[in-house]
């Protein structure tokens, strides 16, 4: 067994010492109260309490709630000198207002002496190994001193008495060893627990760092990958039309593909730093069937070459406080990929619903599920299915809803039936949206 003792107090943490001290307090109050009400109802056999007793207890209760109010008042940093110094002061004053009980009851049984056991407790659960022995040996002294002084003033001595006092030394001793041991056990396990929470929290960080380090990758790879395409047909195309053989037309041919892969390029940057520099939202209150009608305006005109039919179920009005312009662009981001998802003579649905405090708009298109080892991706910067895509428009979208409190995910992913849902904090007044509901 670790005899060593464990730090009294940290030099740092009142809090400690003030929920420790603080329940040390109650439970002396609390037993003061007991004591004296069972004098009280045994008086026949204790005797009355004298007034110098009811004084005393008195004083007792009255140190203890200043302890305790001085204890709640502690805000500064306490050494570890003035927590033991608090600590020794208040055992000694157990002890001597358990010894001055003992007098006024001038009993060989005084019940006043169970008092001594707040002491032991105390002593076990803040200090060492050795202060708590010494503690308890004071505490049997007492106990022992008292009976020769009484039988010293009352003869004869009984036996009895002496034996039962040695059994209360036996369990004091038992009582205070036990105590502190499996609290320092548990000081012990405490420091281990600490030191494993340090050593995880510096691993997250790694870990965390590392992540930053390969997202930066992964990206940079992807931007990478993504312009090198469009920079070497540029390259192509102009060398090729440099060239004194070539023809007119090729000539002109070659300056249009330079010039679509210039603007696929400008568009790809753009993307880029809408994904890297996102807006914070600039709220207003719109009306979220005016904006899903626009947007299946929009795509509709995207859909009609393969004959898809884009509809809103919004029809009543529905205010919402959110970015109008950053929310439409997520949408038709989304909507843009639910026409390329979906087969010719296919359907797409904009639903929305509003709890008061999110609000929620479906996409849903009769295309196929999405794949499972697609789905865990989708989200991904630069990660397509399609040969023409950039990878963004989703992660775009998903980093808007997010700037408003909210998120994007695929809620549906059947065959047939597959439902991209967006969900915005919606900080609109209640009265406003009511009002509108009823005009």
């Amino acid at each position: 067994m670790n005899t060593t003792a464990p730090p009294l107090i940290p030099s740092t943490g009142v809090g400690d010492l003030r929920r420790q001290q603080t329940a040390f307090c109650a439970l002396t109050l609390l037993v003061l109260a007991l004591l004296l009400g069972l004098h009280t109802l045994f008086a026949s056999i204790l005797g009355e309490p004298s007034l110098w007793l009811i004084l005393l207890l008195g004083l007792g209760f009255s140190l203890k709630a200043g302890e305790l109010v001085w204890l709640q008042s502690l805000n500064g940093v306490l050494t570890e000198r003035a927590a033991k110094l608090e600590n020794g002061i208040s055992i000694g004053a157990m002890f001597a207002i358990t010894a001055l009980l003992a007098y006024l009851t001038n009993r060989d049984d005084s019940p006043y002496f169970a008092l001594l056991a707040i002491p032991i407790l105390q002593c076990a659960y803040m200090c060492g190994i050795l202060a708590t022995v010494l503690t308890v040996a004071a505490a049997d002294a007492m106990i022992l001193f008292w009976l020769w002084h009484f039988f010293l003033l009352h003869p004869p001595a009984r036996a009895t008495e002496y034996l039962e006092a040695g059994m209360i030394s036996v369990i004091y001793l038992l009582m205070g060893l036990l105590v502190w041991f499996l609290v320092n056990q548990l000081k012990s396990n405490q420091t281990i627990l600490s030191k494993s929470l340090a050593e995880l929290r510096s691993t997250r960080e790694r870990l965390v760092a590392e992540e930053k380090l390969a997202a930066v990758g992964r990206l940079a790879s992807g931007i990478a990958h993504e312009i090198r395409n469009p920079v070497a047909m540029i390259t192509s195309a102009l060398s090729t039309a440099a060239h004194p053989s070539t023809q007119e037309e090729e000539r002109h041919e070659m300056f249009a593909i330079a010039t679509r892969e210039s603007e696929r390029l400008e568009h790809l940057t753009a993307d880029f730093l809408t994904y890297a520099r996102p807006s914070a939202p600039q709220r207003s209150t719109v009306f979220v069937n005016e904006l899903l009608s626009y947007i299946c305006d929009v795509t509709k005109m995207h859909a009609a070459k393969r004959s898809i039919a884009v509809t809103s179920d919004v029809t009543t009005e529905l205010p919402a406080e959110v970015d109008a312009s950053l929310i439409e662009g997520a949408l038709l981001n989304l909507t843009l990929n639910a026409v390329d998802a979906t087969p010719e003579n296919g359907a797409i649905a904009l639903t929305a619903t509003d709890n008061g405090k999110m609000l929620c708009i479906d996409i849903q298109n009769s295309g196929s599920a999405i794949a499972a080892s697609d789905l865990e991706r989708i989200f991904e910067p630069f990660f397509t299915t399609k040969p023409t895509g950039t990878g963004l428009g989703l992660a775009i979208a998903r980093g808007i809803a997010r700037a408003h409190g909210g998120d994007v995910w695929v809620s549906s992913n059947h065959d047939g039936c597959v439902t991209f849902s967006m969900t915005v904090a919606d900080s609109s007044n209640n009265d406003v949206r009511e009002g509108a509901l009823n005009g």
